[in-house]
């Protein structure tokens, strides 16, 4: 157990990512939330205000718009530093506040759109928790990346991955965007390999991986096509047992009703899941196959949401409030309510 019994974590940034994490925190008992900030008096201000959760003004351009929105304003950015103990990055990438972190002296999170050299450590819960403890600076990888590792990162440790080719089939921009337009296109990213496989390695670098991918016109999940060929000579049960004995991985099949990201979102809607996110990653057992030393798989990521309790446990590695991987996961998965 490191110094902290509590820590005290701040928000800067209250959108997808800090919205989400922010009601995280709020049901662990070992973190608590002394403000959020944001630059702009919309909607997001108010939630976070009837929410409980102290609210500061990131930018003192909108000061006079959130007092005649009537949203109590505790303070500036700076004076959320003070306060906080660690902060979570939501904010756009290369928004630049590494700086004002360090001069305030406060750990900080960032997001996977931030590149890995900003600080040097790139972060999964099951991949590299031990290397977290203690760390002032590291940014949590993109939920294709989180999705990746969730279930490569046990193929790799407990049977040996000798190559990996993944496909990210990615949908065209959140449900909220709709700066983005509708799209009748399928748009491929013709950067090759795109990021995801050096995201990957950034936190495993023994994973042998190439990444491609391609943008489609939805909004609710990514899909991945992954082919993996495997070092040990395995059967599709194993596999099964691998990710079955996994947190975070969630089957889905056909029988079950559920054969479209469409149907795994419904499942969630029906669970009454929070915002109806999906934390785990979504496989399909029945179409998981090993032939030859191949093994094929499909997987479905709800961007929105399946970083979350990754940054509750970078929190915990950081601060060291916990040093086991399995204990913090575990607590972590029990506050949100994941299975």
């Amino acid at each position: 157990m490191g110094k902290y019994m509590t820590v005290k974590v701040g928000i800067n940034g209250y959108g997808t990512v800090g919205k989400r994490v922010a009601d995280a925190i709020s049901l662990q008992d070992d973190m608590e939330i002394v403000g959020v900030a944001k630059r702009s008096p919309t909607y997001g201000a108010e939630m976070a205000v009837e929410k409980g959760y102290p609210f500061y003004a990131a930018s003192d351009k909108y000061l006079d718009e959130f007092d005649r929105k009537d949203i109590p304003v505790e303070g500036m950015l700076e004076d959320l530093l003070d306060e906080a103990e660690i902060i979570i990055d939501g904010t756009p990438k290369k928004s630049g506040y590494k700086p004002m972190y360090e001069k305030a002296g406060v750990k900080a999170i960032w997001q996977g759109g931030e590149d890995h050299e900003m600080t040097g450590l790139s972060f999964n819960s099951m991949a590299n928790f031990d290397e977290a403890l203690g760390a002032d600076y590291l940014r949590v990888v993109s939920c294709n990346t989180t999705g990746l590792l969730r279930t490569l990162y046990p193929i790799h440790r407990d049977i040996g991955l000798e190559r990996c080719t993944a496909v990210m089939i990615r949908r065209g921009a959140d449900p909220w965007d709709t700066s983005r337009g509708p799209i009748n296109s399928i748009n491929p990213v013709l950067n090759i390999p795109s990021h995801h496989g050096p995201d990957v390695q950034s936190v495993v670098p023994g994973i042998n991986i190439q990444t491609t991918a391609v943008k489609v016109p939805t909004t609710i999940m990514h899909l991945h096509s992954v082919t993996v060929d495997l070092k040990k000579d395995v059967d599709t049960d194993e596999i099964l047992r691998t990710w079955d004995e996994t947190p975070r991985i969630k089957f889905f099949n056909e029988s079950m009703g559920v054969d479209s990201t469409a149907k795994v979102m419904e499942w969630a809607r029906d669970r009454s899941n929070d915002r109806a996110d999906l934390n785990e990653i979504a496989v399909w057992n029945d179409a998981v196959k090993v032939e030859d030393g191949v093994l094929y798989y499909y997987q479905a990521i709800h961007q929105e949401s399946d970083i979350v309790p990754e940054n509750i446990d970078a929190i915990r590695a950081m601060t060291e409030l916990e040093e086991d991987k399995m204990k913090s996961i575990r607590k972590t998965n029990e506050g949100m309510g994941i299975e």
